[in-house]
């Protein structure tokens, strides 16, 4: 079967890049911009919150080894969807919870996800699904930054172990060795 894409947004790309790297099936992970106003949008501009850009990821994968729906239930584990335009620390729409289905099929089963997934959250889901936008791809630095450079600094230090732990314990049997 041929490659498929899914957009998902969760806060810090570095973050949720991070969550997605080692994945059985995932053929690729590129952290970007997406759903704003404005064409090629930089770090600094999407920082801002001016452009209305989310920073999400992009992940090629087979969905012959990972389905769409198993990469959407790891989103919901590993990211708190039902706080509004946060994630931690990191505050604005910039940092918004959303998915961005490429299809009618992928758009049901993102609604069907979120349904899943509420039972698993306490509040209720804030996730947008919202429209395929145009995808701006991350500066080089930022592309797999966990893996890089990641380690070294204190913010991922604090972030990303936790979401890597979670992946590991819930959905450990889809990680590659």
């Amino acid at each position: 079967m041929a490659s498929e894409t899914a957009t998902l947004a969760g806060g810090c790309f570095w973050c949720t890049e991070a969550v997605y790297q080692d994945l059985k099936g995932v053929e690729s992970v590129e952290s970007g911009y997406i759903g704003g106003a404005g064409a090629n949008p930089t770090y600094e501009q999407v920082c801002s919150g001016t452009t209305g850009h989310a920073e999400a990821i992009r992940v090629v994968f087979d969905p012959d080894i990972v389905s769409y729906g198993d990469l959407l239930d790891i989103f919901f584990a590993t990211h708190d969807p039902t706080t509004l335009n946060r994630q931690g620390n990191d505050t604005g729409t910039q940092y918004r919870s959303a998915i961005f289905p490429h299809d009618p099929a992928q758009e049901a089963a993102a609604r069907a996800a979120i349904a899943r997934a509420q039972a698993d959250w306490p509040h209720p889901i804030v996730t947008s699904v919202e429209a395929d936008a145009p995808w701006y791809p991350a500066e080089d630095y930022h592309q797999k930054y966990w893996a890089r450079v990641g380690t070294r600094n204190p913010y991922c230090v604090a972030s990303i172990p936790p979401k890597l732990q979670k992946l590991r314990k819930t959905f450990g049997d889809r990680v590659r060795a």
